[in-house]
């Protein structure tokens, strides 16, 4: 009897260990960062170190041209610009992700 539970015991301990190692997906804070800009609901509040010609990039590469009226507040990159004809305001986190409305 004793020798089953120790067996059971053990069991457990090795499955805990299994599923604690499987990999994670769709996090929003990734261990390795993906340079592509990211669309996201709302941006995160932090700190930004990117100047205007890196925001002004990273826009254009998720897609949106005739980028304007882009200034830094609260740690945010805002402006206006044109994606699939309709305008929109844009904005850049800390993190690169971009967000629009």
């Amino acid at each position: 009897m004793f020798r089953y539970v120790i067996a059971a015991t053990a069991m457990t301990l090795f499955a805990g260990g299994a599923v604690a190692q499987t990999a994670q997906t769709g996090s929003h804070n990734p261990a390795v960062k993906n340079g592509a800009p990211h669309t996201i609901a709302a941006p995160a509040k932090g700190a930004n170190s990117f100047t205007e010609d890196q925001a002004r990039g990273r826009l254009a590469k998720a897609g949106y041209t005739g980028i304007t009226k882009l200034t830094k507040r609260d740690g945010l990159w805002q402006g206006t610009a044109m994606k699939a004809g309709k305008r929109a305001t844009v904005m850049l986190d800390y993190k690169g992700n971009v967000t629009s409305r």
